[in-house]
């Protein structure tokens, strides 16, 4: 009985590890239209053919917290917090890595 318990609970974390990966999934797409709007409105120095790599690159590097406040501004629309936060997830060593290997190092782009 105790092994079908323990069993039991390591199936329900597994799922609901499983679900909690696949809300994260879905919030970090839906953020990327409102990172595109917010990086083609309020970062002239990002050149058009870059928005998708820097896009990218943000919401990869992007924390839960992050995500929701881009899920929040696809419904209320973006705003200073929006740019604020698409502002802190750049400031990252890890987002400035990721885009120098998908922008190509482009240089003065964070300005």
């Amino acid at each position: 009985m105790k092994q079908f318990i323990a069993m039991t609970m390591i199936l329900a974390a597994s799922a609901c590890a499983q679900a909690t990966q696949q809300v994260d999934s879905i919030g970090r797409e839906a953020a990327k239209g409102v990172i595109t709007e917010t990086l083609a409105t309020r970062f002239p120095q990002v050149p058009k053919q870059l928005i998708t790599p820097f896009t990218n690159c943000i919401v990869d590097n992007a924390d839960a917290l992050e995500v929701r406040v881009f899920a929040k501004s696809a419904v209320i629309g973006v705003d200073d917090t929006t740019v604020a936060t698409v502002r802190a997830v750049l400031s990252r060593p890890e987002t400035v890595q990721c885009l120098s290997r998908s922008a190509g190092g482009v240089p003065g782009l964070l300005g």
